[in-house]
């Protein structure tokens, strides 16, 4: 059985950095597409990050230059860097994986995709 769990989130103010961590178990964590998304109150879910299985990273227009995806097959973790987070960053942000790479959506993976989830962990910066 998958089972992804976040953590790392926490308050900033503007400017600040913060590291997410999905630890993942229950699969060959290699094998997978694995991705960060976040949904802000009232809001749809988006992506933001994703590491496919060949270690392709993408990015949301959004996030580029500011946030960084990398994983560590050795720990089956997946972990995002954010940096110069804006107010605009605050958001649930979820972890997810899909089997057998990537799914690419206007060159995105779709969370319609994403096969398995976290339970989420929130990231509130302030201005």
């Amino acid at each position: 059985q998958v089972h992804l769990v976040e953590s790392g989130g926490g308050s900033v103010q503007a400017g600040g950095s913060l590291r997410l961590s999905c630890e993942a178990s229950g699969y060959t964590y290699s094998s997978f597409c694995m991705g960060w998304f976040r949904q802000a109150p009232g809001k749809e879910r988006e992506g933001v990050a994703s590491v496919d299985r060949d270690g392709t990273p993408r990015y949301a227009d959004s996030v580029k230059g500011r946030f960084t995806v990398s994983k560590d097959n050795a720990k089956n973790t997946l972990y995002l860097q954010m940096n110069s987070l804006k107010p605009e960053d605050t958001a649930m942000y979820y972890c997810a994986a899909e089997s057998a790479g990537c799914t690419l959506v206007a060159g995105q993976p779709s969370s319609s995709y994403m096969e398995h989830w976290g339970q989420g962990t929130l990231v509130t910066v302030s201005s």
